[in-house]
């Protein structure tokens, strides 16, 4: 373990900066056209997954959802749902932290299953706070509630676990990532 060094850093302020320009660029044009909550759960959790896995330290996943949430601020202030985000990087990274991010980022079938499940469970937590605490009643009904709604985020958390754990096995195939460096 230990602190995050200026490599983790680095590492953390490029997915979050990224994690904000997809969210502030392609996600609007994507909610309209389908308004369905799947895109930034899927770019949110691979990054969850990323971050967790290249720096296997605690707070890095934390600290990246907070700057994404600070950037996101910055281009769009009324974006308030976003916070439903830094909650699920927080359940992730204190999950990945309880469970082990060896265990959590290791090869091989569990290593799978357990970064599936830690990026469903986020979105789903994601879900439930956007739900409950910003969307207009009328809006979430449409939906058949918070539960449903929340059902639809993890659908896209499933989905970016899946991305997340790809990027993973071929950053690993070119010899980047914790612990060969």
């Amino acid at each position: 373990m230990g602190f995050l060094n200026a490599r983790d850093l680095a590492f953390v302020s490029m997915t979050a900066a990224l994690w904000a320009v997809l969210n502030v660029t392609i996600g609007p044009i994507f909610w309209q056209a389908t308004r369905l909550p799947v895109l930034c759960d899927l770019i949110g959790v691979s990054l969850f997954a990323i971050t967790a896995w290249w720096t296997m330290k605690p707070g890095a996943v934390s600290l990246m959802g907070v700057a994404a949430t600070l950037l996101n601020f910055v281009f769009l202030p009324s974006a308030t749902q976003f916070l439903g985000f830094t909650v699920a990087a927080i359940l992730f990274d204190a999950a990945a932290y309880a469970l082990g991010y060896e265990r959590c980022c290791r090869k091989g079938p569990w290593g799978v299953v357990l970064i599936l499940g830690l990026s469903i469970a986020s979105a789903f937590a994601a879900g439930l706070v956007i739900g409950y605490f910003f969307m207009a009643p009328v809006a979430l009904g449409g939906y058949g509630g918070a539960i449903v709604f929340a059902l639809i985020h993890a659908a896209g958390g499933a989905a970016g676990g899946v991305l997340g754990v790809v990027l993973m096995r071929g950053l690993r195939r070119r010899g980047l990532g914790a612990g060969m460096r």
